[in-house]
């Protein structure tokens, strides 16, 4: 019978760490490339796309099913509390309240998204002229933000009839992202319970709680 392979927890810990060195050297640079872009273009217009947090995550959730990489994450963070605290460390925070283990399926998702929200409002604070539009107002009045966000970004607003008819189509199609695909799978139900749960992430890291319209500093709009 073959033998499984012995790991020492100190050799797993530093192969980990060194990732996650390298991984926070990425940020940095990603941080480094915004403001070179910035100074390079200092007429350039940046946007940030974002959703409501419980669609999202659960959209996160659907896409895990078929991303091994990410299903993994998942995987790790429901036993262990490192998976939250390598998420926090990367995404630029020191929020040592995040340490946690992600044990349902929503919490990885609210995790992530309020991390991702904390850098574009760090990047505003940091003065990147960059502005938000809510997927939400995109979805309910197409045309009207098009042209919001065609003005925003100094281009021809005559475009947005144009913007509006790509909506009909998957940009994912063709790839394992396609609606058609991750559809398929049931979406992890949001009890009161768990709504407690998720509010007390979104608490720590200072974003909207759920049940609030959770509009974000900087969020373009047509009224």
């Amino acid at each position: 019978m073959k033998q499984l392979p012995q790991y020492d927890a100190s050799s797993v810990k530093e192969k980990f760490s060194s990732r996650l060195a390298y991984k926070m050297i990425f940020v940095m640079l990603t941080d480094v490339i915004m403001f070179v872009y910035r100074d390079l273009f200092p007429s350039s217009r940046c946007l940030f796309m974002y959703r409501h947090v419980v669609p999202s995550t659960k959209s996160v959730y659907r896409m895990s099913m078929v991303m091994p990489q990410l299903r993994l994450m998942y995987l790790f963070g429901h036993y262990s509390s490192h998976v939250s605290t390598a998420m926090s460390e990367i995404g630029g925070s020191d929020r040592t309240n995040l340490r946690m283990r992600l044990d349902h399926p929503l919490m990885f998702g609210v995790l992530m998204w309020s991390l991702i929200i904390d850098r574009y409002l760090e990047f505003r604070r940091r003065g990147l002229n960059v502005n938000a539009l809510r997927y939400e107002d995109l979805v309910a009045q197409p045309l009207e933000m098009c042209r919001v966000a065609l003005e925003y970004c100094h281009l021809p607003v005559s475009l947005a009839e144009m913007a509006v008819r790509a909506f009909n189509a998957d940009s994912q199609a063709i790839g394992p992202l396609a609606k058609s695909t991750i559809g398929k799978f049931k979406e992890p139900q949001l009890t009161p319970e768990i709504k407690t749960k998720l509010n007390d992430i979104l608490k720590k890291c200072g974003m909207p709680l759920i049940g609030e319209p959770g509009i974000i500093e900087g969020s373009l709009s047509c009224d």
